[in-house]
């Protein structure tokens, strides 16, 4: 009969090696599409981003990146640390090539990104986690933050929301992957500190 003790170091000693070795291996393909390809490519699924936030915990930055209106109405990742918006809304100019109010770039994504970095004693060297609706603009923030430094930048290439159908009845609909489509945990509650809100 096996000592309980050699049991558990065992177990243990599994665990070190699944978090050191195994999980960098896990990562999504490449995305055949180019505008979520990134420079450094890491890439992961959203099924795979869940397994290495619960893996990794608090040593993993996990930062949904869509805007603060789309966490409200469409919810978010239970587990997600921080929102840092990528792009924003601007309600008083139309893209009509989108149909759709124009994006524009958050000027103050970067600097929130840092002092969330400095806030938790991470560094560059952190895994991070980026999602949004569908993987690009992830695949954007992603690229940027490799150029400043950070090494080890993940984007979730499927997004929350997955990408739209081609064909048949669901034909345009987010349906096909993705964070909610893979009945991974989310919700529509919130908490105040997962936003970077004046004091």
């Amino acid at each position: 009969m096996l000592n309980s003790n050699f049991i558990k170091l065992v177990f243990v000693s599994v665990s070190v090696i699944s978090i050191l070795f195994l999980v960098p291996m896990m990562a999504a393909e490449k995305p055949q599409s180019i505008k979520k390809q990134t420079k450094s490519g890491k890439y992961l699924s959203a099924i795979e981003a869940y397994n290495l936030k619960q893996t990794k915990g608090q040593d993993l930055l996990f930062v949904d990146i869509r805007t603060p209106s789309e966490l409200v109405f469409v919810g978010t990742p239970e587990n997600f640390d921080i929102n840092i918006p990528f792009l924003t809304l601007d309600y008083k100019q139309w893209d009509e090539k989108k149909s759709s109010f124009k994006k524009i770039p958050n000027k103050q994504f970067l600097s929130g990104f840092s002092a969330v970095i400095q806030s938790k004693s991470l560094s560059k060297d952190t895994s991070v986690i980026l999602l949004c609706r569908s993987g690009k603009r992830s695949a954007k923030a992603a690229n940027l933050l490799t150029t400043m430094g950070y090494s080890n930048v993940y984007t979730v290439v499927d997004g929350f929301e997955g990408d739209k159908e081609k064909a048949g009845n669901s034909k345009g609909k987010r349906g096909i992957n993705g964070w909610k489509n893979a009945g991974l945990p989310w919700t529509y509650k919130l908490d105040r500190d997962s936003f970077q809100l004046d004091k």
